[in-house]
């Protein structure tokens, strides 16, 4: 787990790395961090417009394949310049742009007797999801069915849909689920204060 003051140096390293890197002067060597930033853990960055907090870039490595601060600085500079969904971001755009950045515990493959009984060990404000089928995956960050008041099922049914499947195909049984968690830590203005964003409570059986 981070804390608030190394949540907050992760959204500053990536905006760093992005206005850095928009600004021509490269990718930098992240260095002089805390302990935290050498672990290998998932990342993600998500970039939103201020104030409508709408969606402009977000990419991430959802393994925890390399230290986080490596890992953070590649997926802020994917994040501003290679989402598939938007043009590049430009230089002139950060000042109105808010940086997210998303710390994940290590997935999770959800197994049950089942594949039905999936959705009661799915909670919202908890996990994000993974789905993967055949070639195809889709991942969603524990934050988006919250914003968007999704169920657990309709969380599921998303999930599918973003790997590019049918909605329904989490009740098959080949289909791989996994699950994980995210610390969230978020700027209030751009460029300004960080916090960390608190999840709704997960919802009762």
């Amino acid at each position: 787990m981070l804390s608030e003051k190394e949540g907050a140096a992760a959204v500053r390293l990536a905006r760093d790395a992005i206005e850095g890197y928009l600004a021509g002067r490269g990718k930098p060597r992240p260095g002089g961090l805390p302990e935290p930033f050498g672990e290998k853990l998932g990342v993600f960055v998500t970039l939103r417009r201020y104030p409508g907090k709408e969606l402009r870039g977000c990419i991430g490595f959802p393994q925890p394949t390399s230290p986080l601060g490596n890992g953070l600085v590649d997926a802020a500079i994917l994040a501003a310049t290679e989402d598939p969904r938007f043009p590049p971001v430009r230089p002139e755009e950060m000042g109105g742009l808010l940086v997210e950045v998303s710390v994940l515990t290590k997935p999770e493959e959800v197994k049950c007797g089942k594949a039905g009984e999936r959705v009661k060990e799915v909670r919202v404000g908890r996990d994000g999801l993974i789905v993967e089928y055949g070639g195809s995956s889709g991942l969603l960050l524990p934050q988006v069915p919250v914003e968007l008041g999704w169920s657990e099922e309709e969380f599921l049914c998303e999930t599918c849909m973003k790997a590019g499947l049918p909605p329904d195909w989490w009740l098959e049984p080949k289909t791989r689920l996994c699950r994980f968690q995210a610390q969230v830590f978020s700027e209030e203005l751009p460029g300004g204060d960080v916090k960390e964003e608190k999840l709704q409570a997960c919802r009762p059986l």
